[in-house]
């Protein structure tokens, strides 16, 4: 049985982590160029740190990363050697509307992604498309306050009418906030948000939350009318979350985590704030401005499907349970004892994958995307040039056979899979170069040295392989 025909194997990035080009073509600036490597970066992240411009003694990745603006061609056609199925972008907002509030959008950032939007078809390879992979415009921040203000609705949508014209015909799956329920964790790249001092930080983020939620039913609205064949999916950073133990504290501590990360996809898939998510926010007196318009939105425009990334599981415990705590993916919690983690202390959990996606299928019964999931490591090269990441083949070998046991044993329908940064990219998390995921190697270090050369690892012929045997052959 195994994958089903027609799985869309691939790979995903996001425009802010490779293309670079951050001052050309038009574009304006935007929150995730303004964010610096080394120790300030979760704070700016965070929202604590403000930082809306650049300044002097700080590096920024974003604005070369790996310069996919003039080489996607050469990745593109990589990617098709590969046989790719689908190729995972994004838009960058500031490329199509260079403040967020203009009438009118920016041709050249619009002819840029027509053209890489042709040459994945050139190759025989779908574009699925995040609209909003982090990106918020820098004027949008300073003169609206980011997400939390409303007015961020209709420029989204003005956005997203534009894209759905334009490229009808050309993309067929989009996303319209890549891991959404990012706002609770990092909420300036999530949302654009800064706090002041004094400010109710939980208030402001469930604000954000509902407007980009409210913006997502919108799109799903608008794509439907300009084109019934679009399908427009959800993305959540995913990961179920274990009780440390069984001591009912810890059990009850995981299913409140669950909830907090689920609360996002149930709205967009099901319609509808759910009861706890009600009571949640009534027990803190945050009023995110619900309107009769906006219930109606909610409920007539829910997702075709769900995608969402998986890095690992999280281990819950209660404040009065005793134990070690980690970080993984920007997400806190106690370190399970019995997985292995990687270099950046992520725990390892390829049947956590299987969990959580059993756990995504039973609660909303609609088609699955895995659209991110990968290893970052510090990868070596040796003398000839050649990269023998053995440990990247490892870990996505394993967690791609978890995936298939949900297919094929526990009767999950799956739509694809995209491994996280086909290509070496700058990290989210961290800003670093050196934290790689990618079957190509790209010639760069944290400083932002190197020729931005690029060479196939390993890894690349061995998934090459498991696309071309339909997952079959794994070895």
């Amino acid at each position: 049985m195994g994958f089903p025909e027609g799985f869309l194997w691939g790979g995903a990035t996001a425009a802010n982590q490779c293309e670079g080009a951050y001052n050309e073509g038009g574009r304006g600036l935007a929150n995730v160029d303004v964010i610096p490597h080394g120790p300030e970066r979760y704070a700016v992240t965070a929202g604590l740190r403000r930082m809306l411009d650049f300044e002097d003694g700080y590096y920024y990745p974003a604005q070369t990363a790996i310069d996919m603006y003039h080489h996607y061609k050469e990745d593109i056609a990589l990617f098709a050697e590969m046989g790719f199925k689908t190729y995972r972008l994004s838009i960058g907002w500031t490329r199509i509307f260079p403040n967020g509030d203009e009438e009118e959008p920016n041709e050249e950032g619009l002819a840029f992604y027509e053209d890489l939007f042709r040459e994945c078809k050139k190759h025989g390879i779908e574009p699925l498309v995040t609209i909003t992979h982090f990106d918020c415009p820098i004027h949008l921040i300073k003169e609206y306050g980011g997400w939390r203000n409303r007015k961020l609705i209709e420029f989204y949508k003005r956005l997203v009418t534009v894209l759905f014209n334009r490229y009808k015909g050309l993309v067929k799956y989009w996303l319209t906030f890549n891991e959404i329920n990012m706002i609770l964790h990092l909420p300036f790249m999530g949302a654009g948000l800064v706090f002041d001092e004094g400010e109710d930080r939980e208030a402001i983020e469930y604000q954000a939350a509902h407007n980009e939620l409210v913006a997502s039913a919108w799109a799903t609205k608008i794509a439907h009318e300009i084109d019934p064949e679009m399908k427009i999916g959800c993305m959540l950073a995913a990961g179920t979350v274990y009780p440390y133990s069984c001591r009912p504290e810890d059990v009850r501590e995981a299913q409140v985590k669950n909830q907090e990360n689920y609360f996002f996809v149930d709205v967009q898939s099901r319609g509808s704030y759910p009861n706890y998510a009600k009571k949640f926010l009534e027990r803190h007196g945050i009023d995110v401005g619900m309107t009769e318009e906006d219930e109606r939105i909610l409920a007539e425009n829910t997702v075709d499907f769900i995608s969402f990334s998986y890095y690992n599981t999280r281990c819950a415990a209660a404040p009065t349970t005793e134990a070690e705590r980690t970080e993984g993916n920007a997400f806190s919690g106690a370190k399970n004892p019995y997985l292995k983690v990687s270099e950046w202390g992520w725990g390892i959990d390829p049947l956590g994958f299987r969990i959580t996606i059993n756990d995504l299928w039973d609660r909303y019964q609609k088609p699955l995307f895995v659209v991110e999931n990968g290893l970052g490591a510090k990868d070596e090269v040796n003398p000839d040039g050649s990269i023998d990441d053995d440990y990247r083949i490892d870990y996505l070998r394993q967690h791609i056979e978890a995936m298939k046991a949900a297919i094929e044993e526990d009767g999950v329908e799956m739509l694809g899979y995209t491994t996280w940064g086909p290509i070496d990219l700058v990290s989210a998390g961290t800003g670093e170069m050196s934290k790689r995921y990618g079957f190509i190697y790209v010639d760069r270090d944290d400083a932002g040295n190197g020729t931005l050369a690029r060479s196939k690892k390993k890894s690349f012929d061995w998934y090459k392989k498991v696309i071309a045997t339909n997952g079959e052959d794994l070895a």
